[in-house]
Parts: structure tokens; sequence; C-alpha cells
């Protein structure tokens, strides 16, 4: 791993020198790609990368509050997207969600899962080109 040499303000964890992005634009239509959009991320960080799933499209309904519970429909033998998100986020997985997306759906911050972040379009571009990998879902 590399040093932090910048202010640790830019960082979230400066003993994470890599980052891993995982973009995801599936949610309630097709939430096997979701979980698995979720269990890269846990992954990731699992192996100590600064992990962020970026969602854009139909994912940014699943980090809603209360839409999991009312949407999914348990798998049996499959985790649920509630458990794949938990163990992301507890593994200090972030979760950002386009702004553009939230306002053409009519989200508002307020209405996502706490700890969800919103994040502009310029975010990602960020992310990405700084990432030392990224994958989508």
């Amino acid at each position: 791993m590399g040093r932090c040499v910048s202010s640790c303000e830019e960082h979230l964890d400066c003993a994470k020198s890599e980052s891993f992005i995982v973009l995801c634009a599936s949610g309630f239509d097709n939430t096997a790609r979701m979980r698995s959009a979720l269990m890269f991320a846990s992954l990731s960080a699992s192996a100590e990368m600064d992990t962020v799933v970026y969602c854009v499209q139909n994912a940014v309904e699943v980090m809603v509050k209360g839409a999991i519970g009312q949407s999914e429909k348990p798998e049996p033998g499959t985790p649920s997207l509630s458990e794949r998100l938990e163990e992301a986020m507890e593994l200090g997985v972030r979760i950002q969600c386009c702004t553009q997306t939230m306002m053409n759906k009519g989200i508002k911050e307020g209405d996502l899962i706490d700890g969800v972040e919103p994040a502009g379009a310029m975010a990602l571009i960020d992310l990405t080109t700084k990432a030392k990998g990224t994958i989508s879902f």
C-alpha cells in the first residue's frame, strides 16, 4: 500500500491507498445484479480497498428507505438485498446515488437509507479516473 501524502480530510481512510468503484444501474428490475454489485463491493472492501457503489437509474430506487422491504421478492438460499447492503456498509463501503437520477425520480436526500449519500455525475467521473478498478452492473 502507498502512503497517504495529502491531508486526511481528502480520504475516508488513509490506510486504504487503492480505490474500487462499483457502478450499478440495476435495481428491483434485476435484483440478482444489484446483489452481485453489493457482493463485489464487500469483497473489495474486505481487501482493504476504499470502495464506492455509485447508483444510477433503477439502482437509486433500491436506496430509498423502506423500498427493499416493499419491493424485494425473497429467493430461498440467496442473501437478500438488505443483507448484502448491510454487509457492504459494515465493511465501510460508501454508497452514493446520482443526483440527476434522484431529481428525475423525485427522490430527496432525506428519502435515502441512512448512510447513503447523493453525489453528482462529476463525482463518478472523478472516482473512476482515480480508481484502481471499476466494475458495472
